[in-house]
């Protein structure tokens, strides 16, 4: 088996396009990748990344901003989550509603989009109270872990690409981000997510005599092209992590 996985998109639909190119330049096809949600949320191209998306009609688990799309009224969101909003169709917008927040893909691979709990906590890693983000422990990894008898285990939500071997064997992977490599947030204190690159992450999982291999890759695409876009929005936060990978 081999296959794709993608995640966190967050409406960047240049590097959605390039990592879908360097995909198929990989000799896998739009059946075999798999997306683990936060499709749209930023203030980049949400609607022609939807159209993308529901073209592709990759197998998907929902992410906490695609939630907050279909849950939230729009006075509520926030900016990222608004701009999105006003770019998404009806159809757009019921996708998203049709989306389970996990997923066993092929009898093999568990798919969800932060933890098998919740949608906004990370799984691998754990923000200190000083707002530093560094690998979590081996103890609450695995008590995530809990209950899921997949050998390979797929989360998103953090941006940052990662894999974390289990004392039983099974193997939890991030792809990180395709389409936002750096970003701020204030819970669960004030921290930055950094991945100091502008490239378009995702991964390649394959399975070779009982194993899972994983391969990362970087992709470019044209993110100055994205980077002035967030900044013409008023968003230089998302201008300079899209131009370099740091905020």
């Amino acid at each position: 088996m081999r296959f794709a996985a993608i995640a966190d998109i967050h409406g960047n639909c240049l590097a959605l396009e390039a990592v879908l190119a360097d995909i198929a330049a990989q000799g896998i096809g739009h059946d075999h990748i798999v997306n683990l949600g936060d499709c749209f949320s930023g203030p980049l191209e949400a609607g022609r990344t939807g159209d993308l998306l529901l073209l592709l009609d990759a197998v998907t688990v929902r992410g906490n901003h695609d939630r907050y799309l279909i849950e939230q009224e729009r006075a509520a969101m926030h900016a990222s989550d608004a701009a999105a909003y006003d770019q998404l169709s009806p159809r757009h917008l019921q996708w998203l509603k049709a989306l389970p927040v996990t997923r066993i893909w092929r009898d093999t691979v568990f798919l969800c989009h932060a933890n098998p709990k919740v949608d906004d906590v990370y799984w691998l890693e754990k923000v200190s109270p000083e707002g530093k983000v560094h690998l979590n422990d081996r103890a609450s990894i695995e008590a995530l872990a809990e209950g899921i008898e997949q050998e390979l285990i797929l989360c998103g939500h953090s941006h940052l690409p990662r894999a974390v071997r289990l004392a039983d064997g099974r193997l939890i992977v991030n792809p990180g981000s395709v389409g936002c490599p750096a970003y701020d947030d204030d819970l669960p204190v004030y921290h930055r997510v950094e991945a100091g690159t502008p490239l378009a992450s995702y991964a390649i999982l394959e399975k070779q005599e009982g194993n899972w291999t994983v391969t990362f890759r970087l992709v470019p695409y044209r993110h100055l092209d994205m980077a002035r876009l967030a900044a013409s929005r008023n968003r230089p936060d998302w201008a300079s992590g899209l131009e370099c990978g740091w905020l």
